[in-house]
């Protein structure tokens, strides 16, 4: 059997495993329950066990996941309770009226993981906690034992233990929350061994070096080969995340930057907009079909002249808004608009939204050279046209589905020393697929969609409150 690396990715919909050669062909996926099925992580250790099926041939393993999902451990190593996923944010609550001094203290935001620790903490569920884990780590401590997460992913908690002067107090103590960043490692670097006893085919992988990965969006982006200075890029999955590369560090209101290795800064972050927004279409728009096969069809009917408007707040919004109470909404509805011109808003709405992040990073970073376009709805023409035309820009895609899995491989295989370093790996391990140039002028549906945000978003923010 030829030599390949094993490489694990828990997003939110759900959990995939490949194998993925040096020269960057990614094997038979098998898939399981995501973040979203089961907040309790000992289902997803449960899961990885079913879902591998041989270790024969494995020289490595890397697991990257979704971020902004914590997950807290015990003395014993066992999770305290369930994991509070990346759009919870019943941490709202806990921020009101605190005074705080500390440059992080104007991020946070119910999404936050400090805000959520300061949730539990209230709750009564920090008692005896040891460390503050992303999903990925969780899994790779339960196959080494070995408890630490990666700086990329911990960038918040580490921003939060910084002090500002001599004495001057940490943004966590000044919430009176304890110092629960486990050690941290490097991507690239090694987690531990795969420790003996496992169950099943992971007991076939006893010994063999974890490498350390970054969260799932990072790992997505060495997938795409976009792990480059001045390259752009958009992942479309459960969530929308969208970005930008560069060899300098920039900051921009309401988004995140963030060292991510190999002398790259990134600025961008997550939207709870994406798939998970086009599910939900598909339901409400072709109940009983496949989410794939029911936008395609919605798109194919003829669309009206009049434009319909969408604003796809469906549950509060991330990056850049940081706003739980925003709420989604059609705008311009007439007579003659269908399912069609409801789905297409949908597309135009999110891509919208990824053009509000666009810009601002480009205004911090300069213009991007590239934009590349990976996640499942990569897989899609007509949405990879849509992000062409209201982004106003050339669209790269890849081949293959899966760059997180890919991305994963690229750090094993880079790890293992097949590959001079990340940037070289993504040069022999990505292929580019096609590229999607403009065909429709959509800067004036931009400019009504920015005006409608403002305009709305109070009414929303009143809506979430409830009507009494």
């Amino acid at each position: 059997m030829r030599e390949s690396v094993l490489a694990v990715d828990l997003g939110g919909s759900s959990l995939r495993v490949a194998r993925v050669g040096a020269d960057g062909a990614v094997g038979r996926v098998r898939a399981g329950p995501g973040l979203r099925a089961e907040a309790r992580p000992e289902a997803w250790w449960a899961a990885l066990q079913g879902l591998v099926e041989d270790g024969e041939g494995v020289a490595a393993v890397c697991v990257t996941g979704a971020t902004r999902t914590q997950v807290v451990l015990g003395a014993d190593g066992a999770a305290l309770g369930e994991a509070i996923g990346a759009e919870d944010a019943r941490a709202a609550g806990v921020l009101a009226g605190l005074a705080l001094e500390h440059p992080e203290a104007a991020r946070l935001n119910a999404y936050h993981p400090a805000a959520r620790l300061l949730w539990l903490e209230r709750e009564g569920r920090l008692g005896g906690a040891r460390a503050v884990l992303d999903p990925k780590d969780y899994l790779a401590a339960r196959l080494t034992g070995r408890v630490c997460t990666d700086p990329i992913s911990a960038a918040r908690l580490v921003a939060c233990l910084a002090k500002t002067g001599e004495g001057a107090p940490s943004l966590l103590a000044q919430l009176g929350l304890p110092d629960l960043v486990p050690e941290l490692v490097a991507p690239g670097g090694m987690v531990g061994r795969v420790r003996a006893g496992l169950p099943g085919a992971l007991g076939q992988l006893e010994g063999r070096p974890v490498v350390m990965a970054g969260h799932d969006a990072w790992a997505s982006v060495l997938g795409l080969g976009a792990l480059r200075d001045g390259v752009a890029y958009a992942l479309s999955g459960t969530t929308e995340v969208v970005g930008m590369l560069s060899r300098r560090e920039g900051a921009a209101e309401g988004l995140l930057g963030a060292a991510w290795g190999e002398g790259i800064c990134h600025l961008g972050g997550p939207s709870n907009a994406g798939g998970g927004v086009a599910a939900w279409t598909a339901g409400l728009l072709a109940p009983g079909e496949a989410v794939g096969a029911g936008l395609e069809r919605l798109l194919a009917a003829p669309r009206a002249a009049a434009p319909v408007l969408f604003l796809p707040y469906l549950g509060g919004e991330r990056t850049p808004y940081w706003d739980p109470a925003l709420r989604g909404a059609w705008l311009g509805l007439a007579p003659e608009h269908g399912a069609g011109d409801l789905a297409w808003a949908v597309l135009e709405g999110v891509a919208c939204l990824n053009r509000v992040v666009l810009e601002r990073a480009e205004a911090a970073l300069g213009r991007a050279q590239e934009l590349r376009f990976g996640g499942g709805g990569a897989s899609s023409p007509a949405w990879c046209q849509v992000k062409a035309d209201v982004l106003g820009r050339a669209v790269t895609t890849v081949e293959g589905e899966e760059a997180g899995l890919l991305g994963a491989g690229i750090v094993a295989w880079t790890a293992l020393g097949a590959h001079a370093s990340l940037a070289a790996a993504q040069g022999a391990m990505v292929r580019v697929a096609r590229v999607f140039s403009p065909e429709r002028d959509r800067d004036a549906l931009y400019r009504v969609h920015c005006a409608a945000h403002d305009a709305v978003a109070p009414i929303s923010r009143m809506l979430a409150e409830g009507l009494g």
